[in-house]
């Protein structure tokens, strides 16, 4: 078990396969950073890509392996953080079923993503319980290493409210009933509220995580909606200079700009949000000029956009390459993690056994 004192930071992401630039700066940029500060769980979640894609899974195993290429490309650290697969620590999928049984289905379909993904994704048939359950899959997968905070954007928030809810409802219905006994072998006993009297003692065995609120930049993609492999707009985070400039080319913009001299907005065209994630304000300052003034063309303005990205992807594809190289260490990166981590949950889980009477 782990003996650092750091508080403790656990999230996830579905393996798509290699990873676009909505990814990166949705979670990897952050977690790069978390690393360094909190005791940190990322996991490839590719038990969760069968909620959707369960009829046409596709290699499932390459696609995780090209997400943990894009993990270690982007910075995270096998000495810093703990990276693992989710299907490789089978106690996800034990805590996951033992909550069905206590959480009340009404719960799941007010989740908002519920609804709006059937909405989205109307051409597979997602009727099924995995899809109503994967809220609470998403729940054991973080309660089941009992941590601090779960890094999201706003829009993320209700996903961990489930999550707050369900640990308050396990914890109401078995920690009166945990003996001395149950509580000693508690892998978190700094962490536990323990109240104890003559017999019984008063435990917090899941504890309630909290929100870790992370910046998350406005990205439209090609089309200008939100980046995303579903609608064929993304920039891929390994893409070569080549391809970046091509996919920019007939990047819409603002709608304004019909001709090289008619004025535009950059908070109005999506080539300008690309602008203020990645590019130096000197370069922001000429965009602006420009583009009020009409002094530059889109395509010019597009160039600069190209570079500044390039100078954040390119570095990534490098260490990519390096471990692209190293298939066997990847792996052991992988194996490693995962045993790491399924220490953590088997604590937990003998503890939850216990706790339910198993």
């Amino acid at each position: 078990m782990e003996t650092n004192t750091k508080r403790r930071v656990l999230s996830g992401m579905r393996p798509t396969g290699r990873l676009h630039l909505g990814n990166y700066m949705g979670a990897l940029y952050n977690w790069v950073r978390l690393q360094r500060e909190y005791s940190c769980y990322f996991f490839i979640a590719d038990i969760h890509a069968l909620t959707t894609d369960y009829a046409d899974p596709g290699d499932i195993r390459s696609k995780s392996f090209e997400v943990a290429l894009d993990f270690l490309g982007a910075g995270l650290d096998p000495e810093q953080c703990v990276i693992f697969r989710q299907s490789a620590v089978p106690a996800h999928s034990e805590l996951y079923t033992l909550f069905g049984m206590i959480t009340p289905l009404g719960w799941l379909e007010r989740v908002p993503t519920y609804k709006d993904q059937q909405e989205q994704l109307r051409e597979k048939e997602l009727n099924t319980h995995g899809f109503l359950g994967y809220p609470l899959l998403q729940s054991a997968d973080i309660l089941l290493y009992k941590p601090d905070f779960v890094p999201v954007g706003q829009d993320q928030v209700s996903h961990v409210e489930l999550t707050r809810e369900v640990a308050r409802r396990f914890n109401q219905l078995y920690s009166s009933a945990v003996t001395p006994e149950v509580a000693a072998a508690a892998s978190d006993k700094e962490r536990m509220k323990a109240e104890i009297s003559e017999n019984v003692i008063e435990t917090e065995l899941l504890p309630e995580p909290k929100v870790l609120l992370t910046p998350s930049p406005k990205l439209p993609g090609l089309d200008g909606r939100k980046m995303s492999k579903s609608y064929g707009n993304t920039i891929g985070l390994t893409d070569s200079a080549e391809e970046l400039k091509k996919k920019l080319r007939p990047m819409v913009t603002d709608p304004a700009r019909v001709r090289r001299t008619d004025p535009g907005d950059p908070d109005k065209c999506p080539v300008g949000d690309l602008h203020k994630v990645f590019s130096t304000p000197e370069t922001l300052a000429k965009v602006y000029d420009g583009c009020r003034n009409a002094t530059i063309g889109c395509i010019e303005c597009k160039g600069w956009c190209a570079d500044s990205i390039l100078r954040e992807i390119e570095p990534i594809a490098e260490r990519r390459r390096g471990f692209e190289a190293q298939p066997a260490l990847v792996q052991d990166i992988l194996t490693t993690g995962a045993a790491k981590a399924r220490e953590q949950a088997d604590a937990t889980m003998a503890e939850v056994r216990a706790a339910m009477g198993l």
